[in-house]
């Protein structure tokens, strides 16, 4: 930390910037705060998807060896994803992605040949697909949320364990300094004033003197 001036200019600069920090730091606070709720919220979403997505999975197990059976269709070829939309907004000075929906590859296949129950699982494998898409999106959400609150939070510990407390120091140094020069200067000032008096006595002794 650069050595501060022990001056009056100096104390009226480190008191405008006690001011300044004590003004932004409740904006800090309050941006830390807005995006500890939206990590949170990101983080139920996330364990609500997986849940979903769990469940998705399992009902698609329930297809596996009629999978298997279908002879010349492929089906995971319906559940190819080719595009994943997103969109972005700003929450808290940071972007972050939505899921606006997926798409898949052409796929198609007859339906005089297929089972009955290919249409459905079609379905279902292509849910899947989708709640997979959307966990990817709401997971770099939340890295996006939380990158940002550390970012913030290191910011706010800055301003509350160093920058206010050092400059409310530097504050009470140069004070402290002002104070015992301005008592030097008094201290020197009767000094002076007691050497005055005294030399005014003793120039009236001299002069006394000689009228005798």
């Amino acid at each position: 930390m650069a050595e501060i001036k022990l001056t009056k200019n100096e104390l009226r600069q480190q008191q405008k910037k006690l001011e300044q920090l004590k003004k932004y730091l409740p904006v800090l606070q309050l941006k830390k705060m807005m995006l500890q709720e939206e990590v949170n919220t990101a983080r139920a979403e996330i364990a609500a998807l997986w849940e979903r997505e769990k469940s998705a999975v399992a009902e698609v197990y329930t297809f596996s060896k009629l999978l298997t059976d279908v002879e010349a269709i492929d089906l995971r070829e319906a559940a190819a994803i080719s595009e994943v939309k997103k969109r972005y907004e700003n929450i808290a000075g940071v972007e972050v992605p939505y899921l606006d929906g997926v798409t898949f590859h052409p796929f198609s296949y007859s339906l005089f040949e297929a089972p009955a129950w290919v249409d459905g699982a079609i379905i279902k494998l292509q849910k899947a697909a989708s709640l997979k898409a959307a966990l990817i999106v709401a997971e770099e959400k939340k890295a996006a949320l939380e990158k940002e609150l550390r970012e913030v939070s290191i910011r706010v510990n800055l301003f509350e364990k160093i920058l206010i407390p050092g400059t409310v120091a530097n504050i009470k140094k140069i004070k402290v300094f002002l104070g015992d020069q301005d008592l030097a200067a008094v201290g020197r000032a009767k000094v002076a004033k007691a050497k005055i008096e005294a030399r005014k006595k003793q120039m009236a002794l001299e002069k006394a003197a000689k009228g005798a």
